[in-house]
């Protein structure tokens, strides 16, 4: 098994996205950070790495697609319980998130989705212990 992952996601202007993902929470780790990326930490050994646009496309061929108006990748995020999906939620919207669809109650798993600034989607969800086998 992996002991970490790093996920990299091209984003429009770097300093904006730095100051809205600080604003739900998140940090920054100096170490894995520079003018043309930022390593943010979302959890032990996780990071995401917003890379500038002309540094992104350094590392592929293709072109990079425009997340407002393609669907790349749904970034799901385990949260403690669904108040804590609200909270993430709402701060997101207050920096500047698009909501993507309201809040979803299956029973076993609450959920929300958000676009960030480059419009990536990010799914906070919340499973219920109990309901889980």
């Amino acid at each position: 098994m992996h002991k970490g992952i790093f996920v990299n996601l091209p984003v429009k202007d770097l300093t904006a996205s730095v100051e809205f993902f600080t604003k739900l929470g998140y940090s920054f780790d100096p170490k894995v950070t520079d003018d043309n990326a930022s390593g943010m930490l979302v959890g032990e050994n996780i990071y995401v790495m917003l890379l500038v646009e002309p540094f992104f496309t350094s590392f592929i061929s293709n072109p990079v697609s425009d997340a407002s108006k393609v669907s790349e990748v749904i970034i799901a995020l385990p949260c403690e319980s669904a108040e804590e999906v609200d909270e993430l939620t709402h701060r997101a919207i207050a920096a500047g998130a698009k909501q993507h669809k309201p809040p979803s109650d299956l029973g076993f798993m609450y959920s929300s989705m958000f676009q960030d600034l480059d419009g990536h989607f990010w799914e906070p969800f919340w499973m219920d212990p109990t309901q889980i086998q």
